[in-house]
């Protein structure tokens, strides 16, 4: 049986997975693996996807992907798998063949720490980050909100941290953008401790990538992160006999209150001092066969000198023999590359014909059996589920027929407070800007000066800065969406449709990111596996109408339209829309035509967002506009004054008029030049002029015809 055969409340065993690649290793390093048991949650308004739960999460997966996963009822599954094994090692790997341990040794003090923070999405890394460095960055309750490395620095106990967050990713495999960047920034810059962010409450499937660290013999200290939410479950874990076990100091935390944060620390100075008692380095065991070919592809590969050191050799030799593209490719310049390549593809050959199943399905299915066994000695679950709340919500904000009709609801009441209540704060801002610029004319004389500051800057500046309630505003509502956990709903509810318009399901994410700032909207693009998908949604966010729009939006809507102006302007960024897709759908047809990777995305717990969080957000964006004020806006619009200001002629007469010394200006002429390329679309000198400014900052429309249009006596 198909796990897409599965009715929403079924339950089943998964028996095998079909599929090659990136399909395959995705889905396994989400949990999807021989054994484990899933159910089917829900499906989406559209039908397809389809949430199911495994591990004690919620993922969504497309129908036509989990038609490639085989599962059993459980009753048929006892019968066919027999009973489940799980396998740990207790042992240190001192004496292992082909380890190659460096052995944990006592380190000279010194004042610097450099540590690399990395985990699985949404587990509460960049809240981490925050808390521990004091910087902003902005957190989010879906996958995906780092898409970039983050260095932030501290002092703690005599130390100076060099905290570096990495993106979110749930392996160190090749298959995403994510991952190839994490083990290269490993690779190159051997951070001196790595603290790997676990979210306590479903540690099976985050300790997945606690594994792979411990393949790599990293200084390593886990951060069990929302710790407050596994108690609340009634859940125990002996985390200290678990790090004993694991050879990786554990230590409790809560990023949101800080608690347990210096702990943490204490445990990472300990690591990197070479003194901390759980650190061991242990073997997780790939069974006999695989052991036997790592070992002997291990001993040839240490003959050589030419090996990379960052690595253990047994790492090296692993990879190989799971065919990963990127580590060949770093290997490619050594001497004897060809013969170990030969060696790897002979022996995985002879391994996956002796087990039915490749290397990286093994390597995969014996983590995951060295994780549950070692949970099955510390760990008690607790007796109230944990994603009982979000189910329930999720029952009404993505059912069939309600999902699309609130979806729609909170975009339109989105846009309408933003123009609405925006207003107020508007006209206050306003007020004060037409004050200080009659203030101005009434302490100056006559001239340049008195013209540059009540026209120039504070006419440019001001016809900019009003804006920045509405853009406030906006930020207010995708930070709640955010930080909430509907955004990946949003994403979950709007996969099929995408799908149809040629784009991914995760695509809706950088899209409607693209409302609030199109820059890192298309950085945010990193999180989609699919190239193709990848390279149409950054083609495409461009259409998705920025904040640095909404000034000129809100300035055609109050004028033309005051009495419909919040319609107007859903209208306009509708249509944006409607051409984002139409361009999407014309890539998809002709040069990307296949999207070779799967919709698989987590669907994480709602909650609540913090006030600290959410005004923090608000303030960034608030001090990046008006950073742009003081910086890009202000100096254009000093440029474009002195553009439409001079040259002044050295005699006044009556017939040198505002109107008039504007249309002598240099900015005049530079409109007139450009004017016959624009005057199809039906504009003047000026907006042509305000048109051509806006090139740096789309805002600089606004400002630009506050200053070219300021001397009119038709304000209008």
């Amino acid at each position: 049986m198909k796990l897409s055969e599965l009715k929403n409340g079924e339950s089943a065993v998964i028996i095998d997975i079909a599929g090659h690649g990136g399909f395959r290793k995705r889905i396994m390093e989400m949990g999807f693996v021989r054994g484990k048991l899933v159910v089917s949650v829900q499906s989406s308004p559209m039908n397809d996807p389809v949430k199911y739960s495994i591990m004690g999460y919620d993922v969504s997966l497309r129908r036509s992907e989990a038609a490639m996963i085989d599962v059993l009822y459980e009753h048929e599954a006892n019968a066919a798998l027999g009973p489940a094994k799980a396998f740990v090692s207790h042992e240190s790997c001192e004496s292992c063949e082909g380890c190659d341990l460096r052995p944990q040794r006592q380190v000279v003090r010194k004042t610097e720490i450099n540590v690399a923070l990395v985990g699985n999405p949404n587990s509460g890394k960049t809240s981490l980050f925050n808390a521990l460095s004091g910087s902003s960055e902005h957190v989010g309750n879906y996958s995906g909100v780092t898409v970039d490395a983050k260095t932030g620095h501290f002092n703690y106990r005599g130390y100076r941290f060099n905290l570096t967050d990495l993106p979110g990713t749930y392996s160190l495999s090749a298959y995403s953008p994510e991952e190839v960047y994490i083990r290269q920034h490993l690779f190159e810059q051997m951070p001196d401790v790595i603290i790997n962010a676990v979210v306590a409450s479903n540690l099976e499937r985050n300790l997945y990538l606690t594994t792979e660290l411990i393949d790599l013999n990293q200084r390593t200290v886990v951060a069990l992160n929302m710790y407050d939410e596994l108690e609340a479950s009634g859940a125990k874990l002996d985390h200290e006999q678990l790090g004993a076990m694991l050879g990786i100091p554990m230590v409790p935390t809560v990023a949101r209150s800080g608690k347990g944060l210096n702990a943490l620390l204490d445990a990472v100075i300990e690591t990197f001092e070479g003194r901390h008692n759980a650190v061991r380095h242990i073997h997780i065991s790939y069974g006999e066969s695989l052991e036997r070919e790592i070992a002997a592809l291990s001993a040839h590969m240490r003959d050589s000198d030419d090996v990379p050191l960052q690595f253990p050799v047994r790492y090296w030799a692993m990879k190989l023999l799971e065919g990963d593209a990127q580590i060949a490719k770093q290997l490619g310049q050594c001497q004897h590359f060809a013969q170990w390549q030969e060696a790897a593809a002979r022996a995985a050959r002879s391994l996956t014909k002796e087990q039915n199943k490749d290397v990286e399905m093994t390597i995969s299915d014996y983590k995951y059996g060295f994780i549950n066994g070692a949970l099955q000695e510390t760990f008690v679950e607790g007796k109230q589920e944990a994603n009982r709340q979000s189910r329930r919500i999720d029952r009404l904000v993505a059912n069939k027929w309600l999902g699309f009709p609130i979806f729609i609801a909170l975009m339109w009441l989105m846009f309408t407070a933003t123009f609405t209540l925006g207003a107020y704060p508007q006209d206050w801002i306003d007020g004060l800007f037409g004050w200080l610029g009659q203030v101005v004319e009434g302490l100056l004389p006559d001239g340049a000066v008195k013209d540059l500051l009540a026209n120039g800057i504070i006419g440019g500046v001001g016809a900019v800065a009003v804006f920045l309630p509405q853009i406030l505003i906006l930020y207010l509502f995708i930070s709640l969406m955010e930080d909430s956990g509907y955004m990946a709903r949003a994403a979950f509810i709007m996969d099929k449709l995408m799908h149809r318009m040629g784009l991914h399901g995760k695509s809706f994410i950088p899209l409607l990111m693209g409302f609030g700032c199109n820059v890192p909207a298309i950085m945010a693009t990193r999180t989609i596996e699919s190239h193709s998908s990848r390279l149409i949604t950054i083609l495409v966010t461009p259409f998705m109408s920025c904040s640095a729009r909404l000034p000129v939006f809100i300035l055609l809507a109050g004028t033309f339209f005051p009495n419909h102006a919040a319609t107007v302007l859903i209208g306009l960024y509708l249509t944006g829309g409607l051409v984002a897709v139409l361009t999407a759908r014309l890539l998809r047809a002709t040069h990307f035509k296949n999207d070779e990777t799967p919709f698989v995305m987590e669907l994480p717990p709602y909650r609540w967002p913090t006030l600290r969080a959410t005004l923090r957000h608000m303030w960034d964006k608030c001090a990046q506009y008006l950073k742009k004020i003081g910086s890009v806006i202000l100096v254009a619009t000093v440029v474009i004054w002195f553009l439409s200001y001079f040259p002044r002629p050295e005699a006044p007469t009556a017939g040198n008029s505002e109107q008039a010394l504007y249309e002598q200006s240099y900015m005049a002429r530079i409109g007139k030049f450009v004017e016959p390329a624009l005057r199809p679309m039906g504009f003047g000198w000026r907006a042509s002029v305000a048109l051509l400014a806006s090139i740096p900052a789309k805002e600089l429309v606004v400002s630009t015809m506050g200053v070219l249009y300021s001397g009119d006596a038709d304000d209008e």
